[in-house]
């Protein structure tokens, strides 16, 4: 899908690394590899000293940007990285994760197609320390902002979000370099308060499971993180908010799941309803729902 003068939406990723040797090729080769061709790619290397920098080297002539110097964190990369980006479409993928060969394809039609969604994400997936596909999870992403205050907020794969520059810039256009394992969560909680949450219900993205994740370590930091976040975004609403939110949770799991979802469909609770992107096989187009 193209746009009004014939060139796929540009899509601007962003690669933050450090010391990721044994991993960082096969993240490069999953972004370049595509042939997608209006990427604008950057790559933020932190200064690494275990080879990074000669395979970052070798994939020059695919990036926009690239420069290996010590940073102030994994936070402060990536925004260096999006200050260099120009593109209507955004990502960041890290430095041992990878994304799949039909990856920004798919999200150039979706965004093109559907100028309603300013941000989606797809399945959650992951691959072993050898790149080998591991998990995916058919639930991933499947929520709105009532269950994100109801405290359904801990699922949302990074590697698998997309957004327009426009979502980015609303929400202030940067990550907070104050959260260092933290800062996209904290982007997500802006990004709810202003647009739906679409889902796409296949694979986009997915990390890689090794020691060395930042994720992994703190020792339960992120979750202590997380849940201050989530307790300063659940005091921004009202008491009428935070009613619906409860009902989203009494309505969206077991036995009550197919009454929430009858009254959702009926037009009765319409803020129930938890946004996707289908394809729609006769018509070769995708539809928002």
């Amino acid at each position: 899908m193209v746009d009004a003068v014939g060139e796929p939406p540009r899509i601007s990723v962003v690669t933050p690394s450090f010391n990721q040797g044994d991993f960082i090729e096969a993240t490069l080769q999953s972004v370049t590899g595509q042939g997608y061709p209006n990427l604008e790619y950057v790559v933020i290397d932190g200064g690494s000293t275990d080879g990074s920098v000669d395979i970052i080297r070798g994939h020059e002539a695919d990036l926009a940007y690239w420069v290996s110097e010590p940073d102030e964190g994994h936070a402060h990369a990536i925004n260096k990285g999006f200050a260099r980006t120009t593109g209507e479409i955004m990502c960041w993928i890290n430095s041992s994760d990878m994304y799949y060969p039909w990856t920004l394809a798919t999200i150039a039609e979706i965004f093109t197609q559907l100028p309603e969604v300013e941000w989606i994400t797809g399945m959650g997936s992951m691959f072993d320390v050898r790149g080998g596909p591991r998990a995916v999870s058919s639930a991933s992403g499947t929520f709105n902002v009532y269950d994100v205050l109801a405290g359904d907020y801990r699922w949302i794969q990074q590697e698998s979000v997309f957004w327009r520059r426009s979502l980015w810039e609303q929400a202030g256009g940067r990550l907070d370099q104050r959260l260092p394992r933290t800062a996209d969560f904290d982007l997500w909680l802006r990004f709810f308060r202003l647009a739906p949450f679409h889902h796409v219900q296949t694979v986009l993205g997915g990390f890689r499971v090794h020691g060395d994740r930042l994720g992994d370590s703190g020792d339960g930091q992120y979750g202590r993180d997380a849940a201050r976040l989530h307790a300063d975004f659940v005091a921004g609403y009202d008491r009428r908010s935070l009613a619906r939110a409860r009902l989203v949770r009494a309505l969206g799991s077991g036995r009550t799941k197919f009454l929430g979802d009858l009254l959702c469909k009926a037009g009765v609770l319409p803020w129930y309803r938890h946004p996707r992107v289908v394809f729609d096989f006769d018509r070769q187009s995708w539809h928002a729902r």
